[in-house]
């Protein structure tokens, strides 16, 4: 079962519809319990940052989700929700993110027409099972007016808007997309496809192991 994290913000119901789609057992949860039984746990967001990390807070499922990512629990954050996967945001201030990846989350230039919305390319910077049937220059559909400043070493994928920025992310278990791929119509479904595999073979996985 793959959990979508009700924080009370996020397309929840587009995501919920793109991962039954593509047959995925999902259900959506703020319950403490349930998330920390789920094999992953799916973060998507909108708005700003801090509302973001507030409403997690004051839920009390930031110690939820610390905890799963450190059992090894498959974790994608989306959109808002890859932004809160770094140290901290430079959005209406400074403010600490969950820090499962280093960097800061910054803005656009005020030069640029901000936020950064609608068709953008996907520039696959290292091999990474996510992107399986993905094409180099596949297009997404972006709604962001702040961006992450990743390592190449975690960037999987990157976009080009007045700079080049980490559109796709991965470190270990912990995945993050930029764009919204409940959006990116044929794109955006096989990414999530791709994701629902890893989460199983990690399950198939893990269960080997107990099995042992």
């Amino acid at each position: 079962m793959i959990a979508v994290v009700d924080y009370g913000l996020g397309n929840l119901g587009s995501v919920m519809k793109a991962f039954r789609h593509v047959g995925a057992a999902v259900m959506l949860s703020g319950d403490a319990a349930v998330l920390r039984g789920a094999d992953a746990l799916v973060v998507p967001g909108d708005g700003a940052f801090a509302t973001a990390m507030d409403e997690l807070r004051e839920r009390g499922l930031i110690p939820v989700v610390r905890e799963a990512v450190a059992a090894g629990t498959p974790f994608l954050g989306i959109c808002v929700g890859m932004q809160l996967l770094f140290e901290e945001s430079e959005e209406h201030g400074r403010h600490d993110g969950l820090g499962f990846l280093p960097g800061r989350v910054r803005r656009f230039d005020d030069a640029l027409v901000v936020p950064h919305m609608g068709w953008n390319r996907l520039s696959q910077t290292r091999p990474d099972p996510l992107l399986d049937g993905i094409d180099d220059g596949s297009h997404v559909y972006f709604v962001h007016s702040y961006y992450c400043d990743a390592r190449p070493a975690d960037t999987v994928a990157a976009t080009d808007y007045g700079v080049r920025f980490a559109s796709v992310v991965r470190s270990g278990h912990v995945t993050g997309m930029q764009f919204h791929p409940e959006k990116s119509q044929a794109v955006g479904l096989k990414l999530i496809g791709n994701f629902v595999e890893e989460v199983q073979r990690t399950r198939a996985s893990l269960g080997a192991r107990r099995r042992a």
